[in-house]
């Protein structure tokens, strides 16, 4: 009787098995950061050298999709800020900089978030910030038509790393544009929760960028 309610709880599972939904995502490549960006040099924040164009909830998503054997969750953050400094209308010229409330996390189910709060994933008591900060964009030649590689030093959970990931950035005659879909792995974060044993978590993370602001001519 044991062996059939192993195969018949075996099979539940597979049956019942989510698909990752990183899979056919491209992999932000996450080296160490920037030795210029850890460098302390005193200075204050240097001015925008082009135009300002403001990040925010009202126009801006930051999301993601994590999931683990049976399910996946989507989720996202309610409340961040940032800029990009668009100069000569080029990306290539332009850099960009958010820092997200990790406070303001939100998930489905609503007793993720709660759980996503603690020191299991984000431990948002003690690191409530993470930030991005863009140390390069450079044009994909290989797919060309407004896709790029954007780089700069990710910090969440206290853990600094340069990542790499393809964006698509539109600028037409109103409006800045900016798309990505890409996957991280939490565990370079230190985010190792494994989850329950018969109920894994997997470690790639599914992120979603996207950003659209008028350009004041």
């Amino acid at each position: 009787m044991r062996k059939v309610a192993f195969i018949i709880l075996t099979l539940t599972i597979f049956l019942a098995a989510c698909a990752d939904p990183a899979a056919d995502k491209p992999k932000a490549e996450t080296k160490d950061p920037t030795a210029k960006s850890t460098e302390k040099t005193g200075k204050t924040k240097s001015e925008p050298k082009g135009t300002a164009l403001k990040i925010s909830p009202e126009n801006s998503k930051i999301e993601f999709t994590g999931s683990k054997v049976t399910r996946k969750h989507e989720g996202g953050f309610k409340q961040f800020s940032g800029v990009i400094d668009m100069v000569n209308e080029k990306p290539e010229e332009s850099s960009v900089s958010v820092e997200i409330d990790m406070k303001s996390v939100f998930a489905d189910p609503d007793k993720l978030a709660k759980h996503l709060r603690t020191a299991d994933f984000f431990d948002v008591e003690k690191f409530p910030k993470s930030t991005f900060s863009s140390t390069g964009i450079v044009a994909d030649e290989k797919k060309g038509d407004g896709n790029y590689i954007v780089t700069g030093d990710f910090e969440l959970r206290g853990v600094k790393k340069s990542i790499s990931f393809p964006a698509k950035i539109v600028l037409d005659k109103s409006d800045l544009i900016v798309d990505a879909e890409f996957s991280i792995n939490r565990k370079d974060f230190e985010i190792k929760y494994a989850g329950m044993a018969d109920d894994l978590i997997r470690d790639n993370v599914v992120i979603r960028l996207k950003f659209k602001s008028p350009i004041k001519k």
